[in-house]
């Protein structure tokens, strides 16, 4: 069995999720999760173990040149069939099981996948979007994302099959060939289509950042799981627990940004240490 809590004694690893479940007792929780609560679901974390270093494209790299343009979207559409077939695991059912018995006021999640949702969470945040919607950055209109890949499918019909490339935790993937590849365009505007996530060099959106805020402010407690932080909305969505005072539990393989400010931290994976969690949290 693997050890909920890394390089310590199996007793001290008991204790602190002892004195997490002690501390997430009677309180409604907001969660918030990163890349780590995907990876049982065959996505990459993009800073575990193993992970392939990644140089992802900009949001000023996608608006300069079509050449970018079609380098990101064949590397999207094939990371996105893969992403697609994805299956929500037991991090995202555990938190949806937690929230229906009303002990969790919601998730706020840094991850795009999706899973979430599909998992059967209610009240949710997806602070860097969803890769499931396109919009145009002309016209404002919003595709969903089945729609856009059958038209790029039909356009490319010589494009290398998912199984050949590595998908990334953003869904793009690394492709060798892409200047002959056709992009998809808006079929109200002909302009240009963009995946509704945020971009590296791109901000959070206002409303989604207040609605996060909003849902830790009506918490009596955070719990986050599978993120090591270093993204700066969940630094911040963490100094505003504590500077409430809220209790502050971090459960992710691994060093943290926020270990110093956490109430309690345990070193492990998000499936088996959500799910012993909850053993104990649910009556």
């Amino acid at each position: 069995m693997v050890p909920l809590v890394s390089s310590v004694s199996e007793s001290t690893a008991a204790l602190a999720l002892e004195q997490a479940a002690d501390l997430l007792a009677g309180k409604r929780i907001t969660v918030l999760t990163g890349a780590g609560v995907s990876t049982d679901s065959g996505i990459p974390d993009y800073r575990g173990e193993g992970a392939p270093k990644r140089n992802p494209m900009t949001f000023d790299q996608f608006l300069a040149s079509p050449s970018y343009r079609k380098r990101y979207w064949a590397g999207s559409h094939l990371g996105w069939r893969m992403f697609d077939a994805a299956e929500p695991n037991t991090s995202h059912r555990v938190l949806a099981e937690l929230e229906e018995a009303g002990l969790v006021r919601g998730v706020v999640t840094q991850n795009v996948d999706g899973l979430h949702a599909r998992a059967g969470t209610r009240h949710l945040v997806d602070l860097h979007g969803s890769m499931d919607r396109v919009n145009c950055l002309t016209c404002g209109q919003t595709f969903a994302r089945a729609s856009v890949a059958d038209r790029i499918t039909q356009s490319n019909p010589s494009l290398s099959e998912p199984e050949l490339v590595r998908m990334a935790p953003d869904g793009d993937a690394d492709v060798a060939e892409y200047e002959s590849f056709v992009v998809p365009a808006c079929t109200v505007c002909g302009g240009v289509l963009k995946p509704d996530v945020v971009f590296f060099g791109e901000f959070v959106p206002t409303e989604k950042f207040s609605e996060a805020s909003a849902m830790v402010k009506d918490s009596d407690a955070l719990l986050i799981a599978g993120s090591s932080l270093v993204v700066n909305s969940g630094i911040r969505l963490l100094e505003l627990a504590r500077r409430r005072k809220l209790p502050i539990v971090i459960v992710n393989r691994g060093v943290t940004k926020g270990d110093s400010r956490a109430t309690v931290k345990i070193d492990g994976g998000t499936s088996e240490t959500l799910t012993a969690l909850a053993a104990r949290l649910l009556p």
